[in-house]
């Protein structure tokens, strides 16, 4: 595994295929990303709407919104540029299976602590994921492009890695985090490797 892999905590790389099927369902794999950002935005609107009380999570998360917009809106950009047209939204397995592990209708405070993990958790991935386009793909300039939403996606999940140990013991954290990570190396083991989506 590699060190910029377990920098991030995950404990299974993606599949080295990944890059390659996601560099020739190009149109796909754009208009996927486009709405992982968008659904980036709206996560972090929710959280802001069920937690208002929380100063530092919604003054945290409201700059992410419009950051987030803003990755949609660059996406969309760079669609429009390639001649490409924004298809429909897809069913998102891997956020899917994601949300089958937390915790429901437990303490209020552990249910705060599974969404917060799970955001971490899959901005953790896209960082790896843009990482790989950006070392991965032909096209000079898409390779800087996603570089730089790795930087980007990697200060998120720190960012929610940082809310959870604010808002919870840290020895808490840092044990859900670790069924968490274990989870889904499992799940990304067991999913089909396929090019046309982000995760």
């Amino acid at each position: 595994m590699s060190s910029k892999v377990s920098i991030l905590g995950l404990k299974l790389p993606t599949d080295p295929r990944w890059v390659n099927l996601a560099a020739i369902s190009l149109e796909e794999v754009l208009t996927d990303h486009a709405f992982c950002e968008q659904k980036a935005a709206t996560s972090a609107i929710s959280l802001i709407q069920r937690y208002p009380d929380r100063q530092r999570l919604v003054d945290e998360l409201a700059p992410i919104v419009t950051e987030e917009w803003g990755h949609f809106r660059q996406v969309l950009a760079e669609m429009k540029k390639r001649g490409f047209a924004l298809g429909k939204q897809r069913k998102d397995e891997y956020v899917n299976k994601l949300m089958e592990f937390q915790q429901k209708g437990g303490a209020p405070h552990l249910v705060l602590l599974d969404r917060l993990l799970i955001f971490a958790l899959i901005e953790a991935r896209s960082a790896e994921r843009f990482r790989l386009l950006s070392e991965g793909l032909q096209d000079e300039y898409l390779r800087e492009f996603y570089r730089k939403f790795m930087i980007s996606e990697a200060g998120h999940y720190r960012l929610f890695i940082d809310l959870a140990n604010e808002y919870l013991p840290e020895e808490l954290v840092r044990k859900r985090w670790q069924e968490w990570l274990a989870y889904e190396a499992e799940m990304i083991a067991s999913l089909t490797v396929r090019g046309d989506r982000m995760h």
